[in-house]
Protein backbone atom coordinates (compact mmCIF):
# COMPACT_ATOMS: atom_id res chain seq x y z
CA UNK A 1 0.00 0.00 0.00
CA UNK A 2 1.28 3.46 -0.85
CA UNK A 3 0.55 6.72 0.93
CA UNK A 4 -2.57 7.32 -1.15
CA UNK A 5 -3.97 3.93 -0.14
CA UNK A 6 -3.38 4.71 3.52
CA UNK A 7 -5.10 8.09 3.06
CA UNK A 8 -8.17 6.45 1.51
CA UNK A 9 -8.38 3.78 4.22
CA UNK A 10 -7.99 6.32 7.03
CA UNK A 11 -10.64 8.57 5.50
CA UNK A 12 -13.09 5.65 5.19
CA UNK A 13 -12.51 4.60 8.80
CA UNK A 14 -12.99 8.18 9.98
CA UNK A 15 -16.31 8.48 8.12
CA UNK A 16 -17.50 5.18 9.61
CA UNK A 17 -16.61 6.41 13.10
CA UNK A 18 -18.49 9.69 12.50
CA UNK A 19 -21.56 7.83 11.29
CA UNK A 20 -21.44 5.38 14.21
CA UNK A 21 -21.24 8.09 16.85
CA UNK A 22 -23.95 10.19 15.19
CA UNK A 23 -26.25 7.19 14.94
CA UNK A 24 -25.77 6.20 18.58
CA UNK A 25 -26.37 9.77 19.81
CA UNK A 26 -29.49 9.94 17.67
CA UNK A 27 -30.63 6.65 19.23
CA UNK A 28 -30.25 8.13 22.72
CA UNK A 29 -32.40 11.16 21.78
CA UNK A 30 -35.07 9.09 20.02
CA UNK A 31 -35.40 6.65 22.94
CA UNK A 32 -35.61 9.50 25.46
CA UNK A 33 -38.29 11.35 23.46
CA UNK A 34 -40.31 8.23 22.70
CA UNK A 35 -40.33 7.09 26.34
CA UNK A 36 -41.34 10.58 27.56
CA UNK A 37 -38.87 10.58 30.44
CA UNK A 38 -38.82 13.48 32.86
CA UNK A 39 -35.25 14.38 31.99
CA UNK A 40 -35.77 14.29 28.22
CA UNK A 41 -34.79 17.94 27.83
CA UNK A 42 -31.56 17.39 29.70
CA UNK A 43 -30.78 14.29 27.59
CA UNK A 44 -31.36 16.26 24.39
CA UNK A 45 -29.25 19.18 25.61
CA UNK A 46 -26.29 17.01 26.69
CA UNK A 47 -26.51 14.99 23.47
CA UNK A 48 -26.42 18.14 21.36
CA UNK A 49 -23.43 19.44 23.36
CA UNK A 50 -21.65 16.13 22.84
CA UNK A 51 -22.39 16.17 19.11
CA UNK A 52 -21.24 19.80 18.80
CA UNK A 53 -17.98 19.16 20.65
CA UNK A 54 -17.29 16.06 18.57
CA UNK A 55 -18.08 17.91 15.32
CA UNK A 56 -15.73 20.75 16.23
CA UNK A 57 -12.89 18.37 16.97
CA UNK A 58 -13.55 16.30 13.85
CA UNK A 59 -13.59 19.41 11.67
CA UNK A 60 -10.29 20.59 13.12
CA UNK A 61 -8.73 17.16 12.65
CA UNK A 62 -9.85 16.84 9.04
CA UNK A 63 -8.56 20.33 8.17
CA UNK A 64 -4.98 19.17 8.85
CA UNK A 65 -3.80 17.02 5.92
CA UNK A 66 -0.62 15.08 6.71
CA UNK A 67 2.11 15.10 4.09
CA UNK A 68 2.88 11.43 4.74
CA UNK A 69 0.75 8.60 6.11
CA UNK A 70 0.75 8.89 9.88
CA UNK A 71 0.69 5.94 12.21
CA UNK A 72 -2.74 5.14 13.64
CA UNK A 73 -1.32 5.70 17.14
CA UNK A 74 1.31 8.17 18.23
CA UNK A 75 2.88 8.89 21.59
CA UNK A 76 3.74 12.58 21.46
CA UNK A 77 3.10 14.68 18.37
CA UNK A 78 1.84 18.23 17.73
CA UNK A 79 -1.85 18.37 18.63
CA UNK A 80 -1.79 15.33 20.93
CA UNK A 81 -2.33 17.42 24.09
CA UNK A 82 -5.24 19.29 22.48
CA UNK A 83 -6.69 15.97 21.33
CA UNK A 84 -6.46 14.59 24.85
CA UNK A 85 -8.32 17.60 26.28
CA UNK A 86 -10.96 17.29 23.58
CA UNK A 87 -11.34 13.59 24.31
CA UNK A 88 -11.60 14.34 28.04
CA UNK A 89 -14.42 16.79 27.37
CA UNK A 90 -16.26 14.18 25.30
CA UNK A 91 -15.86 11.63 28.08
CA UNK A 92 -17.26 14.02 30.72
CA UNK A 93 -20.31 14.79 28.58
CA UNK A 94 -20.78 11.08 27.91
CA UNK A 95 -20.57 10.34 31.63
CA UNK A 96 -23.26 12.96 32.25
CA UNK A 97 -25.36 11.36 29.53
CA UNK A 98 -24.87 7.98 31.19
CA UNK A 99 -26.42 9.35 34.36
CA UNK A 100 -29.45 10.61 32.43
CA UNK A 101 -30.04 7.72 30.00
CA UNK A 102 -29.12 4.00 30.07
CA UNK A 103 -29.00 3.99 26.26
CA UNK A 104 -25.88 6.18 26.34
CA UNK A 105 -23.74 3.16 27.24
CA UNK A 106 -23.61 2.19 23.56
CA UNK A 107 -21.66 5.36 22.82
CA UNK A 108 -18.77 3.69 24.66
CA UNK A 109 -17.87 1.71 21.53
CA UNK A 110 -16.81 4.72 19.36
CA UNK A 111 -15.17 6.22 22.46
CA UNK A 112 -12.91 3.16 22.62
CA UNK A 113 -11.57 3.93 19.15
CA UNK A 114 -11.09 7.61 19.93
CA UNK A 115 -9.13 6.81 23.09
CA UNK A 116 -6.94 4.30 21.27
CA UNK A 117 -6.30 6.84 18.53
CA UNK A 118 -5.55 10.00 20.52
CA UNK A 119 -3.80 8.55 23.56
CA UNK A 120 -0.53 6.66 23.81
CA UNK A 121 -1.08 2.97 24.46
CA UNK A 122 0.02 3.17 28.10
CA UNK A 123 -2.87 5.59 28.71
CA UNK A 124 -5.31 4.30 26.09
CA UNK A 125 -5.76 0.83 27.63
CA UNK A 126 -6.60 2.15 31.13
CA UNK A 127 -8.97 4.69 29.55
CA UNK A 128 -10.75 1.89 27.67
CA UNK A 129 -11.06 -0.12 30.88
CA UNK A 130 -12.51 2.88 32.76
CA UNK A 131 -14.96 3.55 29.91
CA UNK A 132 -16.13 -0.07 29.92
CA UNK A 133 -16.50 0.01 33.71
CA UNK A 134 -18.56 3.20 33.48
CA UNK A 135 -20.85 1.63 30.86
CA UNK A 136 -21.36 -1.49 33.01
CA UNK A 137 -22.02 0.60 36.12
CA UNK A 138 -24.59 2.71 34.25
CA UNK A 139 -26.44 -0.38 33.07
CA UNK A 140 -26.55 -1.86 36.58
CA UNK A 141 -27.68 1.42 38.18
CA UNK A 142 -30.44 2.10 35.65
CA UNK A 143 -31.73 -1.48 35.37
CA UNK A 144 -31.33 -2.25 39.07
CA UNK A 145 -30.23 -5.77 38.19
CA UNK A 146 -27.08 -7.63 37.32
CA UNK A 147 -27.11 -9.57 34.04
CA UNK A 148 -24.28 -11.31 32.13
CA UNK A 149 -25.04 -9.15 29.11
CA UNK A 150 -24.30 -6.00 31.09
CA UNK A 151 -20.70 -7.18 31.46
CA UNK A 152 -20.20 -9.12 28.24
CA UNK A 153 -21.35 -6.38 25.83
CA UNK A 154 -19.01 -3.52 26.91
CA UNK A 155 -16.10 -5.90 27.50
CA UNK A 156 -16.45 -7.53 24.07
CA UNK A 157 -16.74 -4.10 22.49
CA UNK A 158 -13.55 -2.98 24.23
CA UNK A 159 -11.70 -6.14 23.16
CA UNK A 160 -12.82 -5.74 19.55
CA UNK A 161 -11.71 -2.10 19.50
CA UNK A 162 -8.27 -2.89 20.96
CA UNK A 163 -7.75 -5.82 18.59
CA UNK A 164 -8.83 -3.71 15.59
CA UNK A 165 -6.49 -0.83 16.39
CA UNK A 166 -3.54 -3.08 17.20
CA UNK A 167 -4.16 -5.12 14.06
CA UNK A 168 -4.31 -2.03 11.88
CA UNK A 169 -1.14 -0.73 13.53
CA UNK A 170 0.66 -4.02 12.79
CA UNK A 171 -0.54 -3.98 9.18
CA UNK A 172 0.59 -0.39 8.81
CA UNK A 173 4.09 -1.17 10.10
CA UNK A 174 4.31 -4.18 7.80
CA UNK A 175 3.24 -2.13 4.78
CA UNK A 176 5.81 0.52 5.70
CA UNK A 177 8.53 -2.12 5.86
CA UNK A 178 7.48 -3.42 2.47
CA UNK A 179 7.42 0.07 1.02
CA UNK A 180 10.94 0.72 2.31
CA UNK A 181 12.04 -2.64 0.90
CA UNK A 182 10.58 -1.77 -2.50
CA UNK A 183 12.36 1.60 -2.46
CA UNK A 184 15.61 -0.16 -1.56
CA UNK A 185 15.11 -2.76 -4.30
CA UNK A 186 14.44 -0.06 -6.89
CA UNK A 187 17.60 1.78 -5.84
CA UNK A 188 19.58 -1.47 -5.87
CA UNK A 189 18.28 -2.29 -9.34
CA UNK A 190 19.39 1.12 -10.57
CA UNK A 191 22.82 0.63 -9.00
CA UNK A 192 23.07 -2.83 -10.52
CA UNK A 193 22.14 -1.53 -13.96
CA UNK A 194 24.76 1.20 -13.65
CA UNK A 195 27.33 -1.36 -12.49
CA UNK A 196 26.51 -3.60 -15.44
CA UNK A 197 26.90 -0.70 -17.86
CA UNK A 198 30.21 0.22 -16.26
CA UNK A 199 31.38 -3.39 -16.38
CA UNK A 200 30.42 -3.65 -20.05
CA UNK A 201 32.25 -0.44 -20.83
CA UNK A 202 35.37 -1.58 -19.01
CA UNK A 203 35.26 -4.99 -20.69
CA UNK A 204 35.01 -3.38 -24.12
CA UNK A 205 37.86 -1.00 -23.31
CA UNK A 206 39.99 -3.92 -22.18
CA UNK A 207 39.17 -5.89 -25.31
CA UNK A 208 40.11 -2.99 -27.54
CA UNK A 209 43.35 -2.45 -25.62
CA UNK A 210 44.24 -6.12 -25.97
CA UNK A 211 43.41 -6.15 -29.67
CA UNK A 212 45.45 -3.01 -30.35
CA UNK A 213 48.38 -4.36 -28.38
CA UNK A 214 48.31 -7.81 -29.97
CA UNK A 215 47.76 -6.66 -33.56
CA UNK A 216 48.53 -3.05 -34.44
CA UNK A 217 51.22 -2.43 -31.84
CA UNK A 218 53.00 -5.72 -32.51
CA UNK A 219 52.75 -5.23 -36.27
CA UNK A 220 54.11 -1.67 -36.13
CA UNK A 221 56.93 -2.83 -33.87
CA UNK A 222 57.86 -5.54 -36.36
CA UNK A 223 57.70 -3.08 -39.27
CA UNK A 224 59.97 -0.68 -37.38
CA UNK A 225 62.53 -3.42 -36.70
CA UNK A 226 62.49 -4.57 -40.33
CA UNK A 227 62.89 -1.02 -41.63
CA UNK A 228 65.74 -0.39 -39.19
CA UNK A 229 67.47 -3.53 -40.47
CA UNK A 230 66.88 -2.45 -44.08
CA UNK A 231 68.25 1.03 -43.34
CA UNK A 232 71.42 -0.43 -41.90
CA UNK A 233 71.94 -2.73 -44.88
CA UNK A 234 71.64 0.08 -47.43
CA UNK A 235 74.64 2.26 -48.41
CA UNK A 236 74.58 5.72 -46.93
CA UNK A 237 74.12 7.38 -50.34
CA UNK A 238 71.44 4.95 -51.58
CA UNK A 239 68.38 6.73 -53.06
CA UNK A 240 66.02 4.51 -51.00
CA UNK A 241 67.65 5.37 -47.66
CA UNK A 242 65.61 8.58 -46.98
CA UNK A 243 62.38 6.78 -47.84
CA UNK A 244 63.22 3.83 -45.57
CA UNK A 245 64.13 6.24 -42.76
CA UNK A 246 60.88 8.16 -43.23
CA UNK A 247 58.89 4.93 -43.22
CA UNK A 248 60.66 3.76 -40.04
CA UNK A 249 59.98 7.09 -38.30
CA UNK A 250 56.33 6.93 -39.35
CA UNK A 251 56.07 3.38 -37.99
CA UNK A 252 57.73 4.50 -34.76
CA UNK A 253 55.31 7.44 -34.37
CA UNK A 254 52.29 5.24 -35.03
CA UNK A 255 53.61 2.65 -32.57
CA UNK A 256 53.81 5.35 -29.90
CA UNK A 257 50.28 6.43 -30.77
CA UNK A 258 49.01 2.83 -30.54
CA UNK A 259 50.65 2.40 -27.14
CA UNK A 260 49.04 5.62 -25.90
CA UNK A 261 45.67 4.18 -26.99
CA UNK A 262 46.41 1.01 -25.03
CA UNK A 263 47.29 3.03 -21.95
CA UNK A 264 44.12 5.10 -22.30
CA UNK A 265 41.97 1.98 -22.56
CA UNK A 266 43.43 0.14 -19.60
CA UNK A 267 41.31 -0.37 -16.46
CA UNK A 268 40.88 2.80 -14.37
CA UNK A 269 42.41 1.11 -11.32
CA UNK A 270 45.74 1.00 -13.16
CA UNK A 271 45.59 4.67 -14.15
CA UNK A 272 46.19 5.91 -10.61
CA UNK A 273 49.20 4.00 -9.40
CA UNK A 274 50.94 0.67 -9.62
CA UNK A 275 49.46 -2.82 -9.90
CA UNK A 276 50.14 -3.42 -6.20
CA UNK A 277 48.21 -0.26 -5.29
CA UNK A 278 45.29 -1.33 -7.51
CA UNK A 279 45.20 -4.77 -5.85
CA UNK A 280 45.32 -3.18 -2.41
CA UNK A 281 42.38 -0.94 -3.30
CA UNK A 282 40.52 -3.98 -4.61
CA UNK A 283 40.96 -5.74 -1.25
CA UNK A 284 39.92 -2.63 0.67
CA UNK A 285 36.64 -2.15 -1.20
CA UNK A 286 35.65 -5.82 -1.27
CA UNK A 287 33.00 -6.34 1.39
CA UNK A 288 31.00 -9.35 2.45
CA UNK A 289 29.53 -10.54 5.77
CA UNK A 290 32.32 -11.79 8.09
CA UNK A 291 34.90 -11.67 5.28
CA UNK A 292 38.38 -10.20 5.77
CA UNK A 293 40.52 -9.63 2.67
CA UNK A 294 44.27 -9.02 2.92
CA UNK A 295 46.92 -8.18 0.35
CA UNK A 296 50.67 -8.81 0.38
CA UNK A 297 53.60 -8.32 -2.00
CA UNK A 298 56.49 -10.77 -2.16
CA UNK A 299 59.82 -10.08 -3.82
CA UNK A 300 61.10 -6.94 -5.50
CA UNK A 301 58.44 -5.30 -7.70
CA UNK A 302 59.41 -4.68 -11.32
CA UNK A 303 57.64 -2.72 -14.02
CA UNK A 304 55.31 -4.91 -16.03
CA UNK A 305 53.77 -4.33 -19.47
CA UNK A 306 50.19 -3.12 -19.46
CA UNK A 307 48.72 -6.46 -20.70
CA UNK A 308 50.42 -8.23 -17.79
CA UNK A 309 49.02 -5.78 -15.24
CA UNK A 310 45.54 -6.01 -16.78
CA UNK A 311 45.65 -9.82 -16.73
CA UNK A 312 46.78 -9.96 -13.11
CA UNK A 313 44.23 -7.37 -11.95
CA UNK A 314 41.32 -8.96 -13.83
CA UNK A 315 42.21 -12.41 -12.52
CA UNK A 316 42.28 -11.07 -8.96
CA UNK A 317 38.93 -9.35 -9.48
CA UNK A 318 37.32 -12.47 -10.92
CA UNK A 319 38.70 -14.83 -8.27
CA UNK A 320 37.76 -12.50 -5.43
CA UNK A 321 34.27 -11.99 -6.87
CA UNK A 322 33.80 -15.76 -6.92
CA UNK A 323 34.94 -15.90 -3.30
CA UNK A 324 32.38 -13.30 -2.28
CA UNK A 325 29.51 -14.83 -4.26
CA UNK A 326 30.05 -18.54 -3.72
CA UNK A 327 32.73 -19.43 -1.16
CA UNK A 328 31.08 -18.20 2.08
CA UNK A 329 34.62 -17.56 3.31
CA UNK A 330 35.77 -15.71 6.42
CA UNK A 331 39.27 -14.89 5.18
CA UNK A 332 40.80 -14.30 1.75
CA UNK A 333 44.37 -13.38 0.86
CA UNK A 334 45.83 -11.99 -2.37
CA UNK A 335 49.58 -12.28 -2.83
CA UNK A 336 51.55 -10.73 -5.69
CA UNK A 337 54.96 -12.40 -6.02
CA UNK A 338 57.84 -11.12 -8.14
CA UNK A 339 60.43 -13.81 -8.91
CA UNK A 340 63.52 -13.93 -11.10
CA UNK A 341 61.80 -15.26 -14.20
CA UNK A 342 58.10 -14.83 -13.53
CA UNK A 343 55.39 -12.98 -11.67
CA UNK A 344 52.66 -14.84 -9.81
CA UNK A 345 49.30 -13.97 -8.33
CA UNK A 346 47.73 -16.15 -5.63
CA UNK A 347 44.15 -15.77 -4.38
CA UNK A 348 43.43 -18.06 -1.42
CA UNK A 349 40.26 -18.33 0.69
CA UNK A 350 39.06 -20.58 3.49
CA UNK A 351 35.56 -21.04 2.04
CA UNK A 352 33.54 -24.14 1.30
CA UNK A 353 35.61 -25.05 -1.76
CA UNK A 354 34.53 -27.32 -4.61
CA UNK A 355 35.66 -30.25 -6.71
CA UNK A 356 37.71 -28.91 -9.66
CA UNK A 357 37.24 -32.17 -11.54
CA UNK A 358 33.47 -31.90 -11.37
CA UNK A 359 31.19 -28.94 -12.07
CA UNK A 360 33.00 -26.17 -10.22
CA UNK A 361 30.85 -23.92 -8.15
CA UNK A 362 33.16 -21.03 -8.96
CA UNK A 363 32.44 -21.44 -12.64
CA UNK A 364 28.93 -20.27 -12.13
CA UNK A 365 30.30 -16.87 -12.96
CA UNK A 366 30.65 -17.98 -16.56
CA UNK A 367 26.93 -18.46 -16.88
CA UNK A 368 24.13 -16.06 -17.27
CA UNK A 369 25.35 -13.56 -14.76
CA UNK A 370 28.10 -12.42 -17.09
CA UNK A 371 31.10 -13.18 -14.84
CA UNK A 372 34.58 -14.16 -15.98
CA UNK A 373 34.92 -17.65 -14.57
CA UNK A 374 37.85 -20.06 -14.68
CA UNK A 375 37.83 -20.56 -18.47
CA UNK A 376 38.27 -16.82 -19.02
CA UNK A 377 41.12 -16.75 -16.50
CA UNK A 378 42.86 -19.65 -18.25
CA UNK A 379 42.39 -18.02 -21.65
CA UNK A 380 43.87 -14.78 -20.37
CA UNK A 381 46.85 -16.61 -18.87
CA UNK A 382 47.42 -18.61 -22.07
CA UNK A 383 47.39 -15.48 -24.23
CA UNK A 384 50.45 -14.21 -22.31
CA UNK A 385 52.26 -17.55 -22.19
CA UNK A 386 51.36 -18.16 -18.55
CA UNK A 387 49.43 -20.81 -16.66
CA UNK A 388 46.52 -20.88 -14.24
CA UNK A 389 46.19 -23.52 -11.54
CA UNK A 390 43.28 -24.17 -9.18
CA UNK A 391 43.50 -26.18 -6.00
CA UNK A 392 40.34 -26.85 -4.02
CA UNK A 393 38.33 -29.50 -2.25
CA UNK A 394 34.89 -29.42 -0.59
CA UNK A 395 35.20 -27.80 2.80
CA UNK A 396 38.91 -26.97 2.40
CA UNK A 397 38.87 -23.60 0.66
CA UNK A 398 40.21 -22.62 -2.76
CA UNK A 399 43.55 -21.44 -4.10
CA UNK A 400 43.83 -19.81 -7.56
CA UNK A 401 47.36 -19.17 -8.85
CA UNK A 402 48.29 -17.29 -12.04
CA UNK A 403 51.91 -17.41 -13.19
CA UNK A 404 53.24 -15.28 -16.05
CA UNK A 405 56.82 -15.35 -17.42
CA UNK A 406 58.54 -12.00 -17.28
CA UNK A 407 58.94 -10.37 -20.73
CA UNK A 408 62.75 -10.02 -20.41
CA UNK A 409 63.03 -13.76 -19.79
CA UNK A 410 61.12 -14.53 -22.97
CA UNK A 411 63.31 -12.14 -24.97
CA UNK A 412 66.52 -13.68 -23.67
CA UNK A 413 65.21 -17.17 -24.43
CA UNK A 414 64.28 -16.14 -27.98
CA UNK A 415 67.74 -14.60 -28.52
Amino acid sequence: MDSRSHTHVTAALRLCLHALLAGLLALVVVRAVSEGAADTAAVVAVTLLTAALYAAGAARSSSVQPKAPARPRTSVQPGTRAGAWWLGGLWVLWAALLVLSPDALWVAFPLYFLQLHFLPMRWALPAVVVTAAAAITSFVVHRQEIEPGAFIGPLIGAAVAVATVLGYDALFRESERRRELIVELVATRADLAEAERTAGTLAERERLAREIHDTLAQGLSSIQLLLRAAERSLPGNAPATPHVRAAREAAQANLAEARSFVRALTPPDLEHGSLAAALERLCARTTAPELTVRFAVSGTPVELPTPYEVALLRTAQSALANTVRHAEARRAEITLSFMDTSVALDVVDDGRGFDPSGAPVHERGTGGDGGFGLPAMRARAGSLGGALSVESAPGQGTAVALTLPLPDTEAERAA
